[in-house]
């Protein structure tokens, strides 16, 4: 195996395979580039595409995103899961705008200074934008690169991650690194997947060590199971007699920094004190709706929602701890959890 043939091999396959009509390749520049690679971490290309289409409707340059609040920048993330990559996005574009005169830096030291840009993004950046010679180390190169060496051990490990990322870059071409580095990502992610890959579509497999070791589904080694805990957590769902609900913002770090959702407690008995607290004046019993479950990468968490009509709309609470009613229809305007937005739909 020779470096030049990997990447002839690679090219003539993108040539005729590669992915050349995704949204965010009709526009490459430096903002569109980023926006697409934030987006397409942890997420696949299909659920990407109409978040993208709908942000670039909204915001289709750094100097707009800048100026935007960022509760509008998460209404747009809703249901895309991973809201840190949305506020560092939205605390990059106005660093870019007020340090960079709103360019995006040509320079991989300064993208990689910028909240929420890591080597591989920058590099990606750099590469797809600039044109400059930079390698990526996202998830399906790393596929691509353990199985064609047979690099065994989690990646997720400093000196594994350290020897792909020499991998990656011995491999880079003289000539055409924007398709090289787009082809990469194409092969991981529609012919070499996680599981089932397409062998006989892939153009290195004369090469491929996995392949011809006939496991190549061993590789990337996986990442070391942890017992996932479970969590609970009970929501108060207060709706006043001319229909709007009570929301309260989210601290800016943790799950689910910075959206709405509703005030939330550990226990039945300390919903009792918050509605107390609030002097929510309740009509009739409260429903306890059916429990929603939803996975984290970290945890489980089972939600307990409880719905409680109110008999006047308490003001006082309005400025009391980021809480504050809203109509339904401008609550779904908000940013919102993907369980909260799903419940205040059904409340309509």
């Amino acid at each position: 195996m020779t470096i030049s043939s990997f990447s002839t091999q690679l090219l003539s396959w993108f040539d005729q395979h590669g992915r050349k009509d995704l949204p965010w390749q009709q526009q490459p520049t430096p903002f569109h580039v980023w926006l697409s690679e934030i987006m397409l971490q942890q997420t696949q290309v299909s659920t990407v595409i109409p978040y993208y289409q709908r942000f670039t409707d909204k915001f289709n340059d750094i100097a707009s995103l800048a100026k935007a609040p960022v509760d509008d920048v998460l209404a747009l993330w809703t249901g895309l899961g991973y809201y840190a990559r949305a506020r560092n996005l939205h605390k990059a574009a106005v660093i870019i705008a007020n340090d960079h005169g709103g360019e995006m830096p040509s320079n991989i030291d300064d993208l990689i200074a910028l909240p929420g840009i890591g080597r591989s993004t920058a590099g990606a950046i750099m590469t797809l934008a600039h044109q400059q010679k930079f390698a990526i180390l996202d998830g399906n190169v790393k596929r691509v690169l353990t199985r064609y060496f047979a690099i065994g051990g989690w990646p997720g490990k400093k000196p594994i991650e350290n020897l792909l990322w020499s991998k990656a870059e011995q491999l880079l071409p003289a000539q055409r690194i924007s398709n090289f580095i787009q082809a990469q990502m194409d092969l991981g992610a529609t012919v070499c997947t996680r599981s089932k890959p397409l062998c006989n579509s892939c153009p290195l497999t004369a090469n491929c060590q996995a392949f011809q070791q006939g496991h190549p589904t061993l590789y990337p080694t996986a990442k070391p199971k942890k017992t996932i805990p479970s969590r609970q957590t009970h929501w108060l769902i207060a709706q006043s007699p001319t229909g709007e609900i009570l929301l309260q913002q989210r601290p800016a770090h943790g799950i689910w920094g910075g959206l709405w959702s509703f005030p939330e407690v550990e226990t039945e008995n300390e919903l009792i004190q918050m509605r107390e607290q609030l002097q929510l004046s309740q009509t009739g019993g409260g429903i306890q709706l059916a429990e929603i479950n939803h996975v984290f990468s970290h945890f489980k968490l089972t939600i307990y929602p409880h719905f409680v009509p109110c008999s006047k709309q308490t003001n006082h609470i309005a400025e009391n701890n980021n809480l504050c009613w809203y109509k339904i229809s401008n609550a779904l305007g908000l940013g919102l959890p993907a369980p909260v937005k799903t419940v205040i739909q059904s409340l309509q």
